[in-house]
């Protein structure tokens, strides 16, 4: 019988992205994701959570429960049948509502990126890698050293070097720092057009570019919205602050 919920959001360009969720022997939740296709790159491991409220959520967000699926260790979906594929069906509700459970803390970001927008909008992107980047290499000495290198660095800039269609997948871990993510966000925050970003934690709650609404996250890396404020605002995650006192410095006193 077939192990995981198969569902479906559909975007308003036509396009669409599928999202899959399985309840392992051991009682951790494995989810895998990506655009629609044969194969699902995106996959996370987590402990602690219900399947049964994740997938509540995601309906919450427009997903649609398309049919039990088998997928493999590589992440290609294999349908039993095609009399299984069935977009009004819901998956069977439990008969009781068991105990709450605790949301648990952030212990990883998963992210996805799939690129299939036009080559001027390509050659931006690939400009845009670049510039964060630099920009992140330059205020890095100001930040604690990871204790282990985000692999994401390259990714990016192998993809983007010839300007074609990619798609990608990886992981952030606190020891990574909180850097990858920040760029991650900055890179969304820019709204490519035929670029899909998306950044959720091991509960699959997707991240918003608001920083503000982030505090779980800012915790996994064990810092605050003050501490990265400066970094943030070089990237224009935040607006930069007035400092009322430097701007009034320069003012001669007047009397009225």
């Amino acid at each position: 019988m077939a192990a995981w919920n198969l569902y479906r959001h559909r975007n308003s360009d036509g396009s669409s992205k599928d999202w899959a969720i399985r309840s392992n022997s051991d009682g951790s939740i494995t989810t895998r994701w990506g655009k629609t296709a044969s194969c699902l790159p995106g996959v996370s491991n987590r402990s602690g959570v219900r399947q049964f409220d994740i997938e509540r959520q995601k309906q919450a967000k427009g997903y649609v429960f398309v049919a039990e699926v088998d997928i493999d260790g590589d992440g290609n979906v294999v349908f039993p049948s095609k009399s299984s594929v069935n977009t009004s069906q819901r998956p069977p509700e439990p008969d009781a509502t068991p105990e709450s459970v605790p949301t648990p803390p952030v212990e990883a970001l998963y992210w996805t990126i799939d690129c299939h927008a036009k080559q001027s909008i390509r050659v931006e992107l690939g400009i845009e890698v670049r510039r964060l980047i630099g920009v992140i290499q330059s205020v890095s000495d100001q930040q604690s050293e990871p204790e282990q290198d985000w692999d994401g660095w390259q990714q990016f800039i192998d993809a983007t070097l010839n300007a074609e269609t990619f798609e990608l997948s990886g992981q952030i871990k606190s020891a990574h720092g909180v850097l990858p993510w920040l760029f991650l966000l900055a890179l969304k925050a820019k709204g490519f057009k035929g670029i899909e970003i998306d950044i959720a934690t091991e509960t699959a709650r997707d991240l918003s570019v608001d920083l503000k609404a982030e505090q779980d996250v800012l915790a996994l890396f064990g810092t605050d919205l003050d501490s990265i404020r400066d970094t943030a605002e070089v990237l224009g995650l935040l607006k930069p602050r007035l400092n009322l006192a430097a701007a009034m410095s320069d003012t001669d006193d007047c009397w009225f």
